[in-house]
């Protein structure tokens, strides 16, 4: 069953505030909804918001920042497939 997107919001927003800054939150909430926005677009009709696990991707190379979540972000709708291989990398590093 396809989530509104500010019932995404509202699922997204306790992780959201374990990973930025107070201020940040609603910016950083913000940018993942047209974040959904640009993956509906670019992928397709069914595709109604970013998979969990690129959104996972995005979240752990952002590392709490919100200019490195917009480029983050950014590079992952364009393709997603770069986005895991960094993060893939970060998790071995830090294992």
């Amino acid at each position: 069953m396809a989530l509104g997107s500010e019932q995404r919001r509202r699922e997204r927003r306790p992780r959201i505030e374990g990973l930025f800054a107070g201020r940040q939150v609603d910016a950083a909430l913000d940018l993942l909804h047209l974040m959904d926005m640009a993956w509906h677009d670019c992928y397709g009709p069914r595709e109604l918001e970013v998979p969990a696990a690129v959104l996972d991707d995005v979240l752990l190379l952002a590392e709490g920042d919100l200019a490195a979540l917009i480029t983050v972000a950014r590079e992952a709708v364009i393709d997603f497939r770069d986005v895991r291989v960094a993060a893939d990398a970060r998790r071995t590093r830090s294992e």
